[in-house]
């Protein structure tokens, strides 16, 4: 049985706060042991709370602001599109992803996909 959408609903709102204001560890704690994580779709797949962790951590110390666009749920399944700002070294890099995670029955996320490339960076 998959995670409700309510429960679904919940881990992404957590999610894209913890992003813009948590830590790598609470982050990863979002996640099943065993999930894996594509940033972007046709990088690396990391798998596992270590790898998943060391990718979060390097946007730990960033001031980062979330902004979600659009949500599905479906199946236990989320589909969503948001806009994260970050800003490295006195520059700003606006990112617009789409990403779409999987859930298991306790609403931990199994996968997460995000979908963006060079393309839909600004850099002001």
């Amino acid at each position: 049985m998959a995670a409700t959408g309510e429960r679904v609903r919940e881990v992404v709102t957590e999610y894209l706060r913890l992003v813009e204001t948590g830590t790598a560890d609470q982050i990863t704690a979002l996640y099943a042991d065993d999930a894996t994580l594509e940033d972007p779709v046709g990088s690396e797949v990391r798998r596992g709370a270590a790898a998943i962790r060391e990718f979060y951590a390097t946007v730990e110390p960033l001031e980062t602001e979330t902004r979600l666009v659009e949500l599905r749920v479906v199946a236990g399944t989320a589909a969503f599109h948001f806009v994260i700002v970050t800003r490295p070294e006195g520059m700003t890099v606006t990112v617009s992803p789409i990403e779409v995670m999987t859930f298991d029955d306790e609403g931990r996320i199994t996968s997460m996909k995000a979908y963006w490339g060079d393309a839909d960076m600004r850099f002001g």
